[in-house]
């Protein structure tokens, strides 16, 4: 796919976008995979030396040490963009709440507050067994807190019917 502002793309960032695409790639990992084996196979050449052994710990470990770094690099760049685009979507939804617009920016108490007022919306609504209807947060509750009600008092007025029904039938025995 073409990127129109490909040209603003740093040097290193072209090269660290191309590592990380690569690093994931099933050729990559067969390659990987075969420096392994011939140095396995290698290893009664060298009588399993120490410099042996030296070679695949040091070649990994500073292997791993660079692909910690790119790796963060790749997940930072992935999650900015899943946060842009999840950010286009709540605004572009008129009933969404904008209030999760930069949720990422909350403190970690501030997210479990939210997660906790989410989980109650999640146990109003099932309720109100209005889970299939879309809302913002607040007119979720709402509606759910309503729909309770409306429950409650048509669960009310069917006991009462019911009492006055008892009533009539212990009236015609008399």
């Amino acid at each position: 796919m073409s990127n129109p502002q490909g040209e603003n793309i740093s040097g290193f960032e072209r090269i660290s976008n191309t590592i990380s695409t690569y690093s994931g790639s099933s050729p990559v990992f067969l390659t990987a995979l075969a420096l392994i084996l011939l140095w396995a196979i290698t290893g009664p050449v060298f009588h399993y030396s120490n410099t042996w052994l030296l070679v695949v710990n040091t070649g990994t470990s500073i292997i791993t040490f660079l692909m910690v770094f790119l790796i963060q690099k790749a997940q930072n760049k992935a999650s900015i963009a899943v946060q842009l685009k999840l950010n286009e979507l709540i605004a572009a939804n008129n009933s969404a709440s904008n209030r999760l617009l930069n949720i990422q920016d909350l403190s970690e108490e501030q997210l479990n507050t939210l997660y906790e007022h989410y989980r109650t919306l999640v146990e109003l609504t099932q309720k109100a067994r209005s889970n299939t209807k879309s809302h913002s947060v607040e007119d979720a509750i709402l509606v759910a807190e309503e729909e309770i009600k409306q429950e409650e008092i048509k669960l009310e007025e069917i006991k009462q019917e019911e009492i006055k029904q008892e009533g009539h039938k212990k009236d015609k025995k008399k």
